[in-house]
């Protein structure tokens, strides 16, 4: 497990690049991103809907809800990324997932 510092390191250098690469997709496509005091949210207004990544440093995970569900992610050395162990999706690409299911087109965060 990482240390706190450690965690905090990776988890503001992961939400900063996925705050970028939302900003940069928001440009061509309907929501908006915000990231502040070290939480994201994306938000999208039809149909109306919040997503949000938050760091849950005790636990040493990135959380997301969207789409009604909650989702956590932990840290892979090998994959120098936050993963869901579940579907092995990066942070990035399960935010990407769920931005085009909600807007019915394929965005790429990456």
């Amino acid at each position: 497990m990482l240390d706190e510092q450690d965690f905090r390191l990776k988890c503001e250098d992961a939400m900063t690049a996925l705050f970028k690469a939302l900003a940069t997709a928001s440009d061509e496509h309907d929501f908006e991103a915000d990231f502040n005091n070290g939480t994201l949210t994306v938000e999208f207004e039809e149909p109306r809907a919040k997503f949000v990544v938050s760091p849950q440093t005790p636990v040493r995970q990135v959380w997301v809800s969207a789409h009604s569900r909650s989702f956590k992610l932990d840290w892979v050395v090998t994959r120098e990324a936050f993963v869901l162990a579940d579907s092995g999706q990066t942070l990035a690409e399960l935010i990407a997932a769920h931005v085009s299911e909600h807007l019915g087109e394929t965005i790429s965060l990456s």
